[in-house]
């Protein structure tokens, strides 16, 4: 027998060995608790939505789904330690369009690849994005809301949950189309920045509805638009941004959990088989859609679907980013 045939051998025999262990080991996992890193402070929709799926899968898995809040950069401080964590699948992470898409644009010195140093588990919702103000700013509806940014653009400012984060990615959207740079507020994720729109120690912001339709129910804030082609059934009297006038703003967020690169397939598909139970469970569904999220149809869920999302919304929003020019 040649010595490539050995090799040949030999390498598919380490193959089917190196598989036969993985797929072990994914029949044990898991054995004890997954930590679950969400790149934000607690209370925002990324921790949000990663607890209430969180909740499902933990019963399917049958090991608890325990919340680890990263904050810093973004989010692309979690991201980063999601990244660099072992690839056994007891840590893995809820990233979202800005840590996935925005930041390779935002983040010259981005410390990941967010398609190749990761493995896919799947989408866990979508998550509109609203034009929001504290509840005394002075613009009645969207139309005054551009007019008076655009004269009081010294002035104004805006907040977000840091450069990489959606309610920064999607606002530096808004103000390219309004061709504004008002001043910037960074906070450790959307429930401070929240707080403080609340509290109107801040001018705007964008954010996605799952951190806000409480707050515009209840009237602790005001909600101009939402970037979507059709009104939100959690939010039914916001208008539409074409409905108010300005139709270039489409934002709409999304929220996935990957695991480290290396990460065993068995393991992952596992996963994937937990989140995708719980999206079709109906209370996880009813406290989602509650919340005004777009929970993914089965052609949208799962590893593959998540890497074209991901490739796609790279493509989408770097020119966006890049059109804005130097950032504040």
């Amino acid at each position: 027998m040649s010595s490539s045939r050995i090799l040949a051998r030999a390498a598919a025999g380490l193959f089917a060995l190196t598989l036969g262990v993985a797929q072990a080991v994914a029949q044990d996992y898991p054995t004890r608790p997954i930590t679950v890193i969400v790149p934000f402070a607690a209370g925002g929709p990324t921790d949000v939505i990663a607890r209430i799926v969180g909740d499902h899968m933990s019963k399917t898995l049958g090991q608890t789904l325990v919340i680890e809040n990263v904050v810093g950069a973004g989010g692309t401080t979690g991201i980063t330690r999601a990244k660099r964590a072992k690839n056994d699948g007891y840590t893995i992470a809820m990233g979202h369009l800005g840590t996935q898409a925005a930041a390779p644009a935002l983040y010259p010195n981005l410390q990941y690849d967010p398609v190749n140093d990761f493995e896919p588990i799947g989408m866990a919702a979508g998550t509109p994005v609203l034009i929001l103000a504290k509840k005394d700013f002075p613009p009645k509806d969207l139309k005054e809301f551009v007019d008076y940014v655009k004269k009081n653009e010294k002035t104004v400012n805006m907040a977000h949950a840091g450069v990489g984060s959606v309610s920064f990615t999607t606002c530096l959207l808004l103000n390219h189309i309004l061709k504004i740079k008002p001043t910037s507020i960074p906070f450790q994720g959307t429930g401070p920045s929240m707080n403080a729109l609340i509290g109107s120690q801040v001018d705007y912001m964008c954010d996605q509805i799952v951190n806000a339709v409480p707050q515009v129910q209840g009237g602790t804030i005001k909600a101009y638009a939402i970037g979507t082609d059709e009104r939100n059934p959690a939010l039914p009297n916001v208008p539409t941004s074409k409905e108010a006038g300005l139709p270039e703003f489409q934002a709409s967020a999304w929220n996935a959990l990957i695991a480290p690169k290396g990460t065993p397939k068995p393991i992952t598909d596992k996963l994937s088989a937990a989140l995708d139970k719980a999206l079709d469970d109906e209370a996880t569904r009813k406290r989602l859609l509650e919340l005004g999220s777009d929970i993914p149809g089965k052609d949208r869920r799962g590893g593959a679907a998540l890497t074209t999302l991901v490739k796609g919304e790279i493509d989408k929003w770097t020119p966006v980013i890049k059109a804005a020019g130097p950032l504040n």
